[in-house]
């Protein structure tokens, strides 16, 4: 049964993440810089664990660049994160102490981990509207009038509201059905990675997020229905075990047990945020390559 405390934590982010997505823009990207900000400072705490020295400094700042890179111009993202990268391996080249390959690759990682991969979130959500940045800092995502409740419709909503959130609820379904079902009918271990994590819990955290996005898909009247809602589903399910999986490789190799203690009852940012990593830029592609395809 989980703790008071666990379960009023991630109702506050669930209340916070919902309000991140519906406001959009500067909301969003802000709110994201944040999160992107500590969970990089618990990332290189565990690379600091290992006697690592990387240039955190210069990945935090390059790291919040990418993010506003991919609200005002997504196209440019991929270009920043080369010359992000380049200012990482510069500032390691010139620095008084001689820098190893630990320290490059750790900051590389950081930097891929920590900012560019989590940035196809800002893309999706903030990059996918219609007007610019600093029109959606003054607009309300929805007018409220004396008909709105009549004539609300997630299906009036911009792609890139939708999108995102149809994305998140589907790591919801996979988070929640994988622990839920995990702990009741799980045998059957997954990985000695992470020895709680079993085949059972698994199976049920990919059903879950394959029938969010195939009811999603459905109400949104995607084309190709209902095989473009298992598509995103299992990838979604897929790419959501593999960040949590990764995080835990993490935490074990530093030999501590949460990347955090910022949330109670759930550790850190990386622990609550692990699923996310690996799962943007699959759903990014997927929305602006493979759905219109169909």
């Amino acid at each position: 049964m989980p703790s008071l405390s666990r379960i009023i934590s991630g109702i506050i982010g669930i209340i916070l993440a919902l309000g991140m997505l519906i406001f959009g823009g500067w909301y969003f990207t802000l709110g994201f810089g944040v999160i992107i900000y500590l969970g990089q400072l618990e990332y290189f705490q565990l690379v600091r664990a290992k006697g690592i020295e990387p240039a955190s400094k210069t990945t935090l700042v390059v790291s919040q660049a990418l993010l506003l890179t991919a609200a005002f111009s997504p196209v440019l993202v991929d270009a920043m994160f080369a010359l992000a990268g380049t200012l990482v391996c510069f500032y390691l080249l010139f620095r008084p102490k001689l820098s190893t390959i630990s320290d490059i690759s750790s900051s590389i990682l950081g930097l891929f981990y920590g900012g560019y991969l989590p940035s196809y979130w800002v893309r999706l959500r903030v990059g996918l509207e219609p007007n610019t940045l600093l029109e959606k800092a003054f607009a309300s995502p929805i007018t409220f009038n004396a008909n709105w409740l009549e004539n609300w419709s997630i299906s009036n909503l911009s792609p890139g509201l939708t999108a995102t959130l149809l994305a998140f609820m589907c790591i919801w379904a996979a988070d929640i059905g994988a622990y839920i079902f995990g702990k009741t009918f799980g045998r059957t271990r997954l990985s000695d990675i992470s020895p709680k994590k079993t085949v059972e819990g698994a199976i049920f955290g990919f059903l879950g997020s394959i029938i969010v996005a195939i009811l999603g898909s459905w109400y949104l009247k995607w084309p190709g229905f209902p095989w473009a809602g298992l598509i995103l589903g299992l990838l979604i399910g897929i790419s959501s075990l593999l960040g949590d999986l990764t995080e835990s490789l993490m935490k074990r190799d530093a030999g501590v047990k949460d990347s955090g203690q910022l949330i109670p009852g759930h550790g850190g940012i990386l622990d609550r945020a692990d699923s996310y990593v690996f799962t943007a830029p699959l759903v990014y592609y997927f929305i602006t390559l493979f759905l219109p395809l169909l």
